[in-house]
């Protein structure tokens, strides 16, 4: 998964050779592309742009001694690919997009999962990072990972920056898609800006446990002791649903993406904002490949945000990726192409037209 979910993963159990090494799969490394800190190639190298400040999006920033983002990488803002008709990156979201809205709807028949595929890449360090209690010391804030405008502002590293402010905003369902910005060595499979989608869920008592008989009595909070399995403030029965919505949730989308017989596996892992953590892999074309991360939002962050009477999940997933095994594209750098001999072949009559790219 081309994004911080799997970074932070790794970064906590670097020390396990079982989680870091690499499987090929169908030219396609099964661990994440920023799963490791790796060298940053020369043309889009460390230099900062020529001025006492940044400019980017019509705002300004003053440089300081942070300030490592590049002409090259600011080239790129506002290209928003996942928002441009008939790319293959679009392609993706408007299908995630369409099955969501298609599947869960509200209760008065409009969809339940808002989209948010504009907002600004530049955050700050408290929405990428401290917002989603990643610790000070934590080395996925390395400026050797990131592009800083400043001390205090950045190019999201993940759509995880949007969380806070949207449960904030008072949403329980949505899903945010943009670009993002890490660091990285250039390959076929490397690239310092891709895309992602974030997908948030939260529950009221209500709504978790209106469809258990009996169900009156049950709870979402308790004082209880953290474990592998729950929070500490998390009732048993309630992570248990939760985590089975969740699952389910993002079995039925990966099915209506790759197709029915799909089969699912979970692998439990750890990020910083959610507990417990998995990572889902498919076996697609006889081969297992991990397509996302997801897990039970940490309280903490849900109550900060102001949702305190409420229990849910998220998830984030790369849409490089996805595409990439979907239409059998061989480079990640493809996507940034302007040939109309690699465009022309997602041009179609409707979004699930079956492309493999040649």
């Amino acid at each position: 998964m081309a994004m911080l979910w799997k970074f932070m993963r790794v970064a906590k159990y670097s020390k396990t050779t079982a989680l870091s090494s690499k499987i090929k799969v169908r030219g396609i490394p099964t661990h994440s592309r920023h799963s490791s800190s790796k060298s940053v190639p020369s043309d889009f190298g460390a230099s900062a742009p020529c001025s006492n400040t940044v400019e980017l999006l019509g705002k300004s920033y003053p440089q300081d001694d942070y300030t490592n983002v590049t002409e090259k990488i600011l080239s790129k803002v506002g290209k928003n690919l996942h928002n441009r008709k008939h790319h293959p990156l679009w392609l993706i979201k408007e299908q995630v997009k369409e099955h969501f809205y298609k599947h869960y709807l509200g209760r008065r028949g409009t969809p339940l999962f808002s989209v948010y595929d504009g907002l600004s890449p530049v955050v700050t360090v408290q929405q990428n990072f401290d917002s989603l209690l990643i610790p000070q010391n934590h080395a996925s804030r390395r400026k050797e990972d990131n592009y800083y405008l400043n001390r205090d502002h950045m190019l999201r590293a993940h759509t995880s920056a949007h969380q806070w402010d949207l449960i904030h905003a008072g949403l329980d369902a949505f899903l945010a898609v943009g670009d993002v910005y890490r660091r990285d060595t250039i390959d076929s499979t490397h690239y310092p800006v891709f895309h992602q989608m974030e997908g948030v869920r939260l529950f009221s008592c209500h709504e978790l446990f209106s469809s258990i008989k009996d169900g009156e009595g049950l709870q979402l909070f308790e004082q209880g002791h953290r474990t592998a399995h729950k929070q500490e403030c998390h009732t048993m029965e309630a992570v248990r649903l939760v985590e089975f919505n969740l699952k389910q949730v993002l079995t039925k989308l990966m099915t209506h993406i790759f197709g029915d017989g799909l089969q699912v596996r979970w692998v439990d892992c750890y990020f910083p904002f959610t507990h417990p953590s998995f990572e889902m892999e498919i076996n697609f074309q006889g081969e297992w490949m991990e397509v996302l991360g997801c897990g039970v939002m940490e309280q903490q962050l849900v109550n900060s945000a102001g949702a305190q009477d409420k229990i849910g999940w998220a998830f984030g997933l790369g849409l490089e990726r996805l595409a990439m095994i979907l239409y059998d594209i061989p480079d990640i750098r493809l996507f940034w192409s302007e040939d109309e001999r690699f465009l022309k072949q997602f041009i179609g009559p409707h979004i699930w037209q079956k492309v493999k790219f040649q």
